[in-house]
């Protein structure tokens, strides 16, 4: 597949910034210095990334997200249980990102949180889509968007929880649980709203 200009050269700026990320942060001095190290001329910038730091941290997701799908494809999960399928998906988009894993907690405080900026909704519900249908879910009514949703709003504890580094029995525990809560909160709310919009559909 021919990648298209623009994440060429985001990548290539992407590799020069990582290293530094651990110790400088997503600042737009470090994006500057990394450019320059990069040789991306001002008009590359502005092409690669031209709104900066975010469009920086979209590409450290955007590709960990597809690391992740790629490693879901590859494993048989049609005899699993749909919850192990979600928990399976989240474990391995967190593996794709554990080789950046100060970087993503440096995002985290940028920004990566349900209650901050359009970019952070944006990117766990592009996330939380990923991972559902690589389980599987190929849904179009009120579960596809419920499901999605309630997956986004976790994805920040659970991303907060791994960046300190916890055993991998208790990060496993700590996503089975939070993937349970939400699995409760989405069971309640269908019985009240899933009713609504079907009777509000045959009007």
């Amino acid at each position: 597949m021919t990648l298209p200009p623009s994440e060429i050269l985001r990548r290539r700026w992407l590799t020069e910034l990582l290293p530094e990320v651990a110790f400088e942060g997503w600042s737009e001095e470090a994006a500057r210095a990394a450019a320059g190290r990069a040789g991306l001329s001002e008009g590359e910038q502005a092409l690669a990334a031209p709104q900066g730091v975010v469009n920086l941290i979209d590409a450290l997701f955007d590709a960990a997200e597809a690391e992740a799908r790629a490693a879901l494809a590859a494993i048989d999960l049609t005899a699993m249980r749909v919850p192990d399928k979600v928990k399976r998906g989240v474990l391995a988009w967190l593996a794709a990102l554990e080789p950046n894993r100060e970087a993503v907690r440096r995002a985290a405080s940028r920004g990566f949180l349900p209650w901050s900026a359009g970019p952070a909704l944006q990117r766990t519900w592009k996330v939380a889509d990923m991972i559902w249908t690589a389980a599987g879910d190929a849904s179009e009514d009120y579960n596809r968007y419920s499901k999605r949703g309630l997956l986004a709003a976790v994805l920040p504890a659970i991303v907060l929880y791994w960046a300190d580094h916890p055993a991998p029995e208790d990060l496993e525990g700590f996503v089975s649980r939070r993937l349970a809560n939400a699995s409760g909160i989405g069971q309640r709310a269908g019985r009240i709203v899933k009713p609504v919009l079907e009777r509000f559909g045959k009007r």
